[in-house]
């Protein structure tokens, strides 16, 4: 049975050695699953980390061949971490299970972070139709965007949750956040540790239901809250880039 819970997979859930696992946070997504996992590329293993569905999510996912992690304290950052846990593959991905963005567009990504080009990929989102991406969410961003540069350096445009990196190297990080400024607590702590972070487009689609986060400015601007937070964090020492000890260059 393809299902495992927060602490180490058992060695019969999925791949015995996946080229890349996708670490896919899942709430109540049955509409979307389908179509999330048919575009996961060929040898990588899906992990979708059901955070308390109540729509079947966790059997759809199963059925159609994904490793099914539980996690059940509720928060976006809590379900990402509890898929980065359950990971053993050298490299790790992250995309949301909301059919809002292919996960196809990560080939590339992994490709530039083996090269040794980058050591964290992200995606810069680039909306395709109408209702792809609330202007309040858009706002939320820009204004994070900002407050990322003034922190780091990071010259960022989005904060998406596109994005593949080194496990080893992301579980030095040390991440706590288990909200929504998860996403924001990875580029932090990984800027401060002298990482290699590099960002690309990709086409943002249409989600399929309504977002846990963005979906209402009162959400929106949670969120934001949530990652001020982060951002008054000091300055990390934790996770040094591709953890062979180099610190910012």
């Amino acid at each position: 049975m393809n299902d495992v819970t927060t602490s180490p997979p058992s060695p019969d859930c999925g791949p015995a050695s996946p080229d890349v696992d996708l670490v896919l946070p899942c709430l109540n997504e049955a509409a979307a699953l389908p179509w999330v996992l048919g575009r996961v590329p060929a040898g990588w293993r899906a992990l979708v980390v059901d955070n308390g569905s109540t729509d079947g999510s966790a059997d759809l996912a199963r059925s159609l061949g994904a490793t099914v992690v539980h996690e059940s304290r509720r928060g976006f950052g809590a379900a990402c971490h509890a898929g980065l846990a359950a990971a053993t593959a050298d490299v790790v991905c992250f995309c949301d299970c909301d059919a809002s963005l292919d996960p196809a567009l990560l080939v590339p990504f992994v490709r530039e972070v083996r090269a040794g080009q980058a050591d964290l990929v992200l995606g810069r989102r680039r909306p395709q139709g109408r209702g792809a991406w609330p202007a309040h969410a858009r706002l939320g961003n820009v204004a994070l965007a900002g407050m990322l540069r003034r922190r780091t350096g990071l010259r960022l445009r989005d904060l998406g949750p596109l994005r593949a990196a080194r496990r080893e190297p992301l579980l030095a990080l040390g991440l706590t956040d288990r909200r929504s400024g998860y996403p924001l607590q990875m580029v932090v702590r990984a800027a401060d540790a002298g990482w290699r972070v590099t960002e690309h487009d990709v086409p943002y689609r249409p989600r399929t239901g309504a977002s846990k986060v963005t979906g209402t400015w009162r959400g929106t601007w949670q969120a934001v809250r949530d990652m001020r937070q982060v951002l008054a964090e000091p300055p990390s020492a934790a996770g040094t880039r591709n953890g062979d000890g180099a610190g910012r260059r």
